[in-house]
Order: structure tokens, then C-alpha cells, then sequence
């Protein structure tokens, strides 16, 4: 029962059997308490709950928490590998009651399960308590049997816990395992206290009290209970250790690294750190923080080129990070699956940021060996060349001074500032300008102060943040009233920025005073996430605790139509092939769209395989996964790169599907560069239509789509009108298209008669009747007839069998149209061509209805005229010409 798999389960099943609710880790970046870099308690999910802004089905509640502290004020990073008992990463075991037990019942519960559960002997512990609580000393005295020896009464804040400057606090009672003589040390409260003798390894906090001002308290009306015990230190203690790195798991870690690297721990730091910073690592990336050049994504990055640093000084030439991660998840991965869910994504990670790290490494080293070569002990790297380091070939200020150390060498830090300074004000004039990059040069200067918001979205929908800037007429202001439409910042956020063809977020941000609701979210200066608002309520402070909700209808219906933009995206590519890219798209709340360059219009057979090969991946309802990889291996892998978008150092790659058949087979259908947010496994997307294919340019088609619930209002409005139809036809639906083929070919016959009607008519009807009318002139027959109803390109047609039935003669056809214009045909016929043009003649009647022109051949011309009403003089104008 010692080993640390075994210690938790055990710690987590006493409480449950003692009516406690067994709840899951929160995730290591706080969604509930903007002030934390890292959840490094278990309370902290609970925060809200103890304060009573939340409620919960349950009243009392056991967790096992993943706790980071490698930044801000909890910071041990520095520490670990030199000390007994410091990580980065360590799990703290907590029970918790929400106004249920109190003090007594929470001594009771940890007495019995270190005695009897964990078997600890009585006679090695103590405990300590606030000076000021005699009520605990006397529960310690009732319960434990101690005597008042064993019960320290500490005066200070060290045993007094409190959640911040006001609101919920109490007391304190530690318990501590004395660890033998030959551990040097004295109890708490005493000169050798910082000793590692007397061992604490569970703290129990009891919150009675209400700080309503400073000197100010009152009792709480439901006091609750917040206690934690480390479950290394725990480790520690039953399995006989000095330190932590000796126990079961890291015994374990360690022994891979060993055999990884091909060198023995024998006390070795590396060894240890590699193992701690592997911990933190992996579980970081897997809730969601991934390296970058700030915030959690800094700390991260110094936590694994720590790591990695430390594998280079053990004689790694190669990366080494991602080879201990199997061992990682086999002892960790089934208390914690989200482990084994991000498994690929921790990999590639680690195995980037490595082959990243060593690039720098090397080249930093170098030219660090050649800035030091004349400093020795005690001598001072200048601030300006630790800053061109940085600066310049990447290598971070902490790695300089960690390369030093060794030869005890420091750095000037106040140089290193001014030189950063001083490109910051360099940069800052380049933003001098008119326009466009005058409105944006406010968004660089915020950035620039406040650092880049941090993204939460890829994770929650909801969190809590701080109100960092508010701005508003492109000026930053320090609040905002009802009604006013501003610009917020926060520290950080789950809404989206617009980016990759996908809108931004929408949602409220709110306070205990305002509400405020947010229309669009956008990127701006290289790192802030802008939420576009207007105050509904109250009125918003810069420095506000808010609560940030995504609307997580509309969230969810982006995130299925950027999923299947990419199915889409790839099917166009299988129906159509290779040379078919994405040029452009648009991911809203209610559609899709996006252009592909491709030559020539989609047939109906091409855009319905297209739909078919989409929604078969979907059917497959296979989970999105999502990678950190460098560009060129992305794309070495398969990855699209879409038109437009900028792609850093390091991309997220996102995979989703597997191919049925051809060369991809059994492969990830989809795999595309893209930093959007998308559907966590493909059948959420639940079906997806085309609606149209068009073209928008020379060579682009533009392809529009719906998706989900979209698709079905489509499909059913369609249904709709098909039965609509049905019923006017008074036939079954699936009849419907056989019998407007039908009515379609009696149409079209009747079409024929009308206007073989419409020729007998206008020509005069019956056999023999069309030259009826027809006069002589000159010597020459003439027949000229103004015709209404007749299309004008039926005239050649009627003057055709007008010259069959003259033989010899000139025919003049004038079409008047409903709108008052006409259109005229003069036909000769072969005899008289010699005497008489078509084209001549149709002039001379085109002029007389007050057009111009006119052409053809001589036996057949064709011209027009505005004026219809003047058809009869347009006739005789033509018959006045053959008397000429």
C-alpha cells in the first residue's frame, strides 16, 4: 500500500466510503481564478463553491489535484533537483466540506486514515495549531490522545490560511511525522525548524471566518473545510525516504532515463530534474498550454529546455524527452487519462521544442564560450551580449545564467533590461504612421504592456479573467457605462479571435455589478484577443474580476462547419485531384464556404461524390486529434497549408478521419495546419450539404455548405416543397419527377403547334394562301406584311416560305414586339439577286422605323428599328425602292 498509485487510491476510497463525492483534477490552467498561472492547490476548483457564487449536488468532496508552481509568487522551479522534496509538478490529495463537518469531523477522518489506513505509528507524530484556535488543541487532545507536547500553537500567518485580502479564512492544523535522530531538525516553531526531521504532509484548514476588512472578521454562517495532503511527501514517509526522487515512480523515471541516456543516477540533479520537469510537461500540454514566447506557454517552454538542458549535460545529442513519455503514461496514465488522450500531442511536442533546443543550444553556447572566455569568478556577463543572445540568436536569459553558474559568473541584469527597453522603443517608432497603422499602433503598445491574452478556448468555453484594457474611440479608458460600445481586454479568455476564415466568439462577459455583451472577438497587436461589446448593465472597470461565457450554440456550430470545410476541402481534392487548393474561406455561424482553384465548373455527379465522401468520415464519428509540430514536418507528413494564413515556428496540426480506400487507405483522411477550434470527433458535425458550386475568378470555384442542424432544415424544407409539389400534381413524391418530365414533353409539344399555328397565320393560312396579297411592282412580285405575336427570330423562317410560294419575287417581313419595337427581313429570291440586295433593301426599311444598319446576304438581310408604329411606311419605303 505504499507505492504512490496505491496511496491515492486509498486516500480517495476512505472518503468515499466516509459520503464524500470523488470529483476528477481540475485542469492545470484555472478556469475559475485569473489571478493563478497554474491551479497549485486543490481548492482552487472549489473557490467558487466555497464562497457560495456556486453550488454543487454535493456537500462534501475528495480529490487527488495536479498542482504546478514554476511561475509567478508559488515558484520552486530554481529548486528542484537540489532538494529533497521540491517539483514543479506534485499531486495534492484533499478532502472538502461545503458547510457539512466541520473541525472536529475533519480531525476524526485524518486521524483515522493516517493510523489506521496508512498505519503511521501514533507515537512519531504531532501536530501544530493557530495560537489563537484552543478549540482544535482540545479536538487534538479528545481524538488523537495527544498531550500538550505534541500540540504546537504556531502565532503566525503560517497557520492561519486566507483566500485573499477579504472573504473566506480560518485556521490551520498541520500534521508532521518525525523522521529519527538521524535526520537533523527541530519541531515547527523552533530555531532548527527549516531541518527535514519533522516532516509535514497534511495541512487542514478550517474556514470559520468571513474577512470583511482589514482587523475584520465574522463568523461564516456555513464554516467549511479545505484540507491537503502531498502525495509525494506521503510517498516519502511510508516507503522510508529522504526524498521524493527516491520513491516508486520517480525510482521508476529515473531508471528509464538511465537507460535512455546510458548513464547512472548515483545522486546525479540531472536525472532528477528531467524527471520532475517530464512530469510538468506532459501534463501541461496535455490540458492544453503549449510552448510559446509568453505567459504559461513561457513557463512551459523554461521548464523543458531546463529538462532538456540537463539531458545535454548527461551527453544527449539528440532528443531524449519524448523516449521517457511511454514510461510516464504507464505509471500515470490511468489515474489521469487525459495522459494517454494527448499522447501524440505531448510526443510531437517534446520532440519540436527538443530538436528546436538543441539548434539554439549549440549556437548559444558557442558564442557564450566566446563572450566568457576572459571572465572568470565573480565576474559580471555585460547586460548588452546577454541580450544580443537573446535577441538575436534566441538563447533565453535564464539558460545564460544557468550556463554560468558553474563558473560562478553572473549577469548584469539592469543592462539586459535597458537593451530590452531600448528595442521596445524601437519597435514602438515603427508604428508611427497615418490610417490604418495609426488605429493599430494602440493595440502595440497594450501588447506590449500587458503581454499577449492567453487562449483558453481550444479547452473550455468559460473561465474567469481580469479586465486589462478597455478602450474605446481608440483611446484606452479606465471604464465603461451602459450603453457604451467598447473594446475589451482580458488576461485571459475562451472566446476565439478571427482568424484562419473562422468569426470570432460571441458571449457575455459579466461581474457581480455588470454585464456586459460581446458581438465579435478579433486579433490584435500579435497576441491580444480584442472582445468587441457593449455594457448592457452596470458599469466595467479595467481591474474586474469577470466571468468570460462563450454562447455555446453558436461555438458549436463553428466548429462543425470548420470541421467539415476541411473534409470538403480534402474530398475536392480525391474527386477532383491534387491541383484543387484551398484559396480562401469563410466559417460562420450558419454556413460554410470556401474557394479552391480549379479550372471549370463542378458537374452535379462530381459535387454529389464530393458530399458522399465527406459524410462518410463524418459516419465514422473519429476523434479530432490535434499536434505541435514544426511546419516542415507538418507538411513532410501531409499537412495543407492554406492560402493566406501565417504559419510561426510551430503549428497545430489537425488530423481527423481515416481514408477508406486508394493510396490513403487506412491513413488520416484529413490533416491540415490550422488554428481554429474544431468538433472533438466528427459525428458531432452530424451531416454536412452543398448547397452550391460557383465561380468567383479566373480559375477559383467557390463552394458553399450547411451543416448539423442547418443541413437537416435544409433537407427538410426541401422535402417540403417536394410534397407541396406532389400534392398540386396529384401524384406519390417519388413520382413527383416522372411527371414533370411529362409535363415538360407536353409542353414542349404544344409549344411546336402554337407556334407552326402562329407561322400559317401570319403567313396567310391554309396551303396555297400565302401569296395571296402578294402585288406586282415594277414588274416584280412583292409581298410585305407587319406581323405581331411572332418572335423576331422566326421572320427568316416565314420569309423563307414566302419566297417558295412567290417563285420569283421580294418579300418584306416587319415583327413588331409588345414593348412598340420591330425588327425587319427582306428575303430576294436566287433570280432577282442580280437586280435586287436583301441587305440594301433591309437599310431602307430599317431607317424607316428609325434605326440604323442592318446586314446579311443578298438573299437574306435582317435589320431594326425603334419605332414599330411606323411598320407599314417601313413596307412601303421597301416597295418604293423596287419601282426606282
Amino acid at each position: 500500500m505504499s507505492g504512490v498509485n496505491d496511496i491515492r487510491s486509498t486516500f480517495l476510497d476512505y472518503f468515499k466510503k466516509n459520503g464524500h463525492e470523488v470529483v476528477d483534477s481540475s485542469p492545470l490552467v484555472p478556469r475559475n481564478d485569473p489571478t493563478l498561472m497554474f491551479t497549485n492547490a486543490g481548492m482552487v476548483q472549489f473557490k467558487n463553491v466555497f464562497t457560495g457564487l456556486e453550488k454543487r449536488p454535493y456537500s462534501m468532496a475528495t480529490t487527488s489535484q495536479k498542482c504546478v508552481r514554476a511561475g509567478g509568487k508559488h515558484n520552486d522551479l530554481d529548486n528542484v533537483g537540489y532538494t529533497a522534496r521540491h517539483l514543479t509538478f506534485f499531486e495534492m490529495l484533499g478532502n472538502f466540506s461545503f458547510g457539512d463537518y466541520f473541525k472536529e469531523q475533519a480531525i476524526e477522518f485524518a486521524w483515522k486514515l493516517v493510523t489506521e489506513g496508512f498505519d503511521l505509528p501514533k507515537n512519531r507524530l504531532l501536530v501544530t495549531v493557530y495560537s489563537e484556535d484552543e478549540e482544535a488543541a482540545t479536538l487534538w487532545k479528545k481524538i488523537a490522545g495527544f498531550s500538550d507536547d505534541k500540540i504546537i500553537r504556531i502565532p503566525t500567518s503560517d497557520n492561519f490560511w486566507q483566500m485573499g485580502d477579504t472573504g473566506p479564512c480560518g485556521p490551520c492544523s498541520e500534521i508532521f511525522i518525525d523522521q529519527g535522530e538521524n535526520v537533523w531538525g527541530g519541531p515547527p516553531g523552533s530555531p532548527e525548524e527549516d531541518g527535514d526531521r519533522f516532516l509535514e504532509f497534511w495541512n487542514l484548514v478550517f474556514m470559520q471566518f468571513e474577512q470583511t476588512a482589514p482587523g475584520e472578521r465574522s463568523l461564516l454562517p456555513r464554516p467549511s473545510i479545505d484540507t491537503g495532503m502531498g502525495l509525494e511527501r506521503m510517498a516519502c514517509v511510508l516507503q522510508g525516504k529522504q526524498s521524493v526522487f527516491d520513491t516508486d515512480l520517480f525510482r521508476t523515471l529515473i531508471g528509464t532515463i538511465e537507460d535512455v541516456m546510458g548513464v547512472k543516477a548515483e545522486g546525479s540533479a540531472s536525472h532528477r530534474v528531467i524527471a520532475d520537469h517530464l512530469r510538468s510537461s506532459a501534463f501541461l500540454i496535455a490540458d492544453g498550454v503549449l510552448p510559446s514566447k509568453e505567459g504559461r506557454g513561457y513557463v512551459l517552454r523554461r521548464i523543458m529546455r531546463r529538462a532538456m538542458r540537463h539531458a545535454e549535460l548527461l551527453g544527449a545529442r539528440e532528443p531524449v524527452m519524448y523516449k521517457l513519455l511511454p514510461t510516464l503514461i504507464q505509471e500515470m496514465g490511468r489515474a489521469y487519462p487525459e495522459l494517454v488522450r494527448a499522447e501524440a500531442l505531448i510526443s510531437e511536442t517534446l520532440k519540436l521544442e527538443e530538436t528546436r533546443f538543441r539548434k539554439t543550444l549549440e549556437r548559444g553556447l558557442s558564442l557564450l564560450s566566446d563572450a566568457t572566455a576572459d571572465l572568470g569568478k565573480g565576474d559580471m556577463l555585460d547586460g548588452e551580449t546577454a541580450f544580443k543572445l537573446y535577441d538575436t540568436f534566441g538563447f533565453p536569459l535564464d539558460l545564460t545564467q544557468d550556463a554560468l553558474r558553474t563558473r560562478e559568473i553572473g549577469v548584469d541584469l539592469a543592462g539586459f533590461d535597458d537593451a530590452m527597453e531600448r528595442q521596445k522603443a524601437e519597435a514602438r517608432s515603427h508604428w508611427a504612421g497615418s490610417g490604418d497603422k495609426a488605429t493599430e499602433a494602440i493595440w502595440f503598445e497594450l501588447k506590449e504592456k500587458l503581454g499577449a491574452t492567453e487562449f483558453l478556448g481550444y479547452e473550455t468555453e468559460q473561465a474567469e479573467g481580469v479586465v486589462q484594457a478597455i478602450v474605446k474611440d481608440g483611446t484606452s479608458v479606465d471604464s465603461a457605462e451602459v450603453g457604451e460600445s467598447v473594446q475589451v481586454v482580458v488576461s485571459q479568455t475562451p472566446f476565439y479571435g478571427e482568424s484562419g476564415g473562422q468569426m470570432g466568439d460571441t458571449g457575455v462577459i459579466s461581474t457581480d455589478n455588470a454585464k456586459v455583451s460581446v458581438s465579435d472577438t478579433q486579433k490584435r497587436g500579435e497576441g491580444l484577443f480584442v472582445h468587441v461589446a457593449k455594457v448592457a448593465e452596470g458599469k466595467l472597470k479595467v481591474g474586474d474580476a469577470v466571468i468570460l461565457t462563450v454562447d455555446h450554440a453558436r461555438r458549436s456550430r463553428l466548429r462543425s462547419n470548420h470541421s467539415a470545410t476541411h473534409l470538403l476541402h480534402e474530398a475536392m481534392r480525391e474527386v477532383l485531384g491534387n491541383h484543387v487548393v484551398q484559396k480562401g474561406s469563410l466559417v460562420a455561424p450558419e454556413r460554410l464556404r470556401f474557394d479552391v482553384a480549379h479550372p471549370k465548373p463542378m458537374s452535379a455527379e462530381e459535387l454529389q461524390r464530393v458530399e458522399d465522401m465527406a459524410n462518410a468520415i463524418i459516419i465514422q464519428n473519429a476523434k479530432v486529434s490535434t499536434r505541435l509540430m514544426s511546419v516542415d514536418d507538418a507538411i513532410a507528413e501531409g499537412a495543407m497549408a492554406l492560402f493566406g494564413e501565417k504559419y510561426g515556428d510551430e503549428v497545430r496540426v489537425v488530423s481527423m478521419g481515416t481514408a477508406i480506400d486508394g493510396e490513403k487507405a487506412g491513413k488520416p483522411y484529413s490533416i491540415e495546419l490550422c488554428g481554429g477550434t474544431h468538433v472533438n470527433a466528427t459525428g458531432d458535425i452530424g451531416l454536412v450539404r452543398v448547397l452550391s458550386e460557383s465561380a468567383v475568378g479566373a480559375g477559383v470555384r467557390r463552394l458553399e455548405a450547411v451543416t448539423g442542424d442547418a443541413a437537416r432544415a435544409y433537407l427538410s424544407e426541401q422535402d417540403d416543397r417536394v410534397k407541396t409539389l406532389a400534392g398540386a400534381l396529384k401524384v406519390q413524391p417519388s413520382d413527383v419527377v416522372s411527371r414533370v418530365e411529362a409535363l415538360l414533353d407536353e409542353r414542349r409539344k404544344l409549344e411546336k403547334e402554337l407556334a407552326d399555328a402562329k407561322r400559317r397565320l401570319a403567313m396567310g393560312g391554309g396551303e396555297g394562301g400565302t401569296g395571296a396579297d402578294a402585288r406586282e411592282i415594277a414588274g416584280t412580285k412583292f409581298m410585305g406584311r407587319v406581323l405581331a405575336g411572332i418572335d423576331a427570330k422566326d421572320l427568316k423562317g416565314l420569309a423563307d416560305e414566302g419566297k417558295a410560294s412567290l417563285g420569283s419575287g421580294v418579300v418584306t417581313l416587319i415583327g413588331v414586339s409588345e414593348d412598340g419595337k420591330a425588327s425587319a427581313v427582306v428575303a430576294v429570291t436566287e433570280d432577282l439577286v442580280g437586280r435586287f440586295s436583301a441587305v440594301d433593301l433591309v437599310r431602307i426599311a430599317s431607317a424607316a422605323l428609325g434605326g440604323k444598319g442592318g446586314g446579311g446576304r443578298p438573299d437574306m438581310a435582317q435589320a431594326g428599328g425603334p419605332d414599330g408604329a411606323k411598320a407599314d411606311e417601313a413596307i412601303e419605303a421597301v416597295a418604293a425602292a423596287l419601282s426606282a
